[in-house]
């Protein structure tokens, strides 16, 4: 009453106090402790009284933009430090996953020789994620032309002839593939193939088909995550093993913490709060999670999360969140 001048009796404060109390808004943590609000109190506060803060917003851009080189940096740089800005801000933990592949283009690729009949396929996307898949080379009794089996017999036999012929092929699969879907390229129509490759043309067509096959959308993409050390000044996490089980979550049980920030409940472009009981895993149910997606050419493939305790300053980390996401949308499209 004398903090915030209201102009009531402290009589009008009790009983309005048992009044939210028992509508379940406000509980007591035990028989000393004064009152605080519970999970459906923060929701309505959530929900009905608060705006997220323009300046904070623009305060966190700015430092994006000077700290960040989103032209030059790669995606995971850039995803790391902004994980590392948004937590010292907050001083929660901030959660951004990777971007899904599904979308990814094709920005690089090179084949290099291995052992004896086999060779490694390494492929870089837009994204500049890689992934690299070793192949056998046909054998020479499989039914391909006489004149792949006899490309195919040579290589086998010249280290060095292999050397050549698969830059050679490097060079002409970039040119013919360079900013396709990694998905489509199995797809793709060969019948204007190059002359002078058609030899290759049914080894061309089984890495290809390889690499389609095994670079499908994954269940889960990895989560940059920073903060613990913020956290750990806040009396919700003063407990070692409280901490200790959340950070074996992010650390080690990612799959079942990916699904709560990617797959927002709200509308798409929304922000997703999860506050207390409303989080599924047991080892954040004392916190609240706010997420927000991020998107690539207006295709969601990611989203920056933040995981505090449940009193945590609401409109302030809404809008962090939300400024961070845009961030990386703008960026996305600048690599």
């Amino acid at each position: 009453m004398e903090e915030f001048n209201l102009k009531v009796s402290p009589a009008t404060i009790r009983n309005n106090m048992g009044a939210l109390e028992k509508a379940g808004l406000l509980y007591q943590p035990h028989t000393s402790a004064g009152r605080i609000p519970s999970d459906s109190g923060y929701r309505i506060y959530v929900d009905r009284m608060i705006t997220p803060s323009d300046t904070i917003a623009s305060q966190v851009t700015q430092l994006l933009r000077e700290q960040l080189d989103a032209k030059n940096w790669s995606i995971e740089a850039i995803l790391r430090g902004a994980a590392q800005i948004l937590s010292t801000l907050s001083g929660y933990i901030t959660l951004i996953t990777m971007p899904q592949t599904t979308s990814d283009n094709l920005r690089h690729l090179q084949l290099v020789s291995m052992e004896p009949g086999k060779i490694m396929l390494v492929v870089v996307t837009d994204s500049y994620q890689t992934q690299s898949i070793i192949m056998e080379l046909p054998q020479v009794d499989q039914p391909l032309e006489v004149a792949v089996t006899e490309v195919i017999s040579a290589l086998s036999q010249d280290e060095e002839l292999l050397e050549q012929e698969l830059q050679i092929l490097s060079n002409f699969l970039n040119a013919q593939l360079r900013g396709h879907a990694l998905g489509e390229l199995s797809t793709l129509d060969w019948s204007e193939l190059d002359r002078k490759f058609e030899r290759y043309a049914n080894l061309i067509r089984k890495l290809l088909d390889d690499l389609s096959l095994r670079t499908q959308k994954p269940e889960h993409t990895r989560i940059q995550f920073s903060g613990i050390s913020e956290v750990l000044r806040l009396p919700e996490f003063s407990q070692l093993q409280q901490v200790q089980t959340i950070l074996h979550l992010l650390e080690d049980q990612q799959e079942k913490l990916w699904p709560l920030i990617f797959q927002t409940p709200e509308q798409e472009q929304g922000v997703s709060i999860r506050i207390g009981a409303e989080n599924p895993l047991e080892p954040i149910q004392c916190c609240s999670l706010i997420s927000r997606q991020y998107y690539r050419n207006k295709i969601p493939v990611g989203s920056v999360g933040m995981l505090g305790p449940t009193r945590m300053v609401y409109e302030n980390a809404i809008a962090l969140v939300e400024a961070t996401a845009d961030y990386i949308s703008e960026s996305l499209t600048q690599n």
